[in-house]
């Protein structure tokens, strides 16, 4: 059994990676299971990758070399040259809520039509598993800004990603439904595929 560390305190994120592991030979822990206070870990990186790669790193490093995983995410909107980016979660200012991301993004667009609101959601997962080995994944889903909030599921920019292909919003679906067309969804299946070979592989 290996033991992996996930560089997250969120509890939900946690027991989603769990469900996701559950057919591998892992166990898996969190920030907040391994440090008191829980550490912040700085995100300077200009990438999802980066981020990702910074969190990893930390963990890996200040756990005597138990395996690290870490993800970043956010909404890349194409009409805002990519913005927020990997700002998504503090794109209102350090402190933002939701409602404060959501309500400058819906501003910034207020006159951009539906045809040029195309975004993206994307994840990159990076798992460390030795100093210099590294095993990442990524996973993107296409959709459309709306011009209002609409749903009261999900979290973040939810209320406000339409999927492709959908009439509704990321907050008006069920979590079983969103797992499997989310981009962190996607993210954690292929690097799920990848760790069956690598453990399959006698590695």
């Amino acid at each position: 059994m290996v033991e992996i560390i996930v560089a997250s305190a969120n509890d939900g994120k946690v027991r989603e990676f769990r469900e996701m592991f559950s057919s591998l030979p892992v166990r898996l822990s969190s920030l907040r299971d391994r440090w008191q206070p829980v550490p912040e870990i700085e995100e300077t990186g200009s990438t999802f990758y980066e981020n990702a790669k910074i969190k990893a790193d930390w963990v890996f490093e200040n756990s005597s070399g138990i395996w690290a995983l870490a993800d970043d995410s956010g909404l890349v909107v194409d009409a805002l040259d990519g913005a927020p980016g990997v700002y998504s979660a503090r794109f209102a200012g350090e402190n933002a809520s939701s409602d404060d991301n959501n309500r400058k993004l819906l501003s910034l667009l207020s006159d951009i039509p539906g045809e040029q609101r195309k975004a993206r959601f994307v994840c990159t997962l990076v798992l460390k598993t030795a100093p210099d080995r590294y095993i990442s994944s990524e996973g993107t889903c296409e959709g459309e800004i709306t011009f209002q909030k609409s749903g009261t599921a999900g979290f973040g920019y939810d209320p406000i990603f339409q999927p492709q292909g959908m009439q509704v919003t990321f907050a008006e679906i069920d979590s079983e439904k969103k797992n499997q067309i989310s981009h962190r969804g996607k993210a954690l299946n292929s690097l799920v595929r990848e760790l069956h070979g690598f453990f399959g592989s006698g590695s």
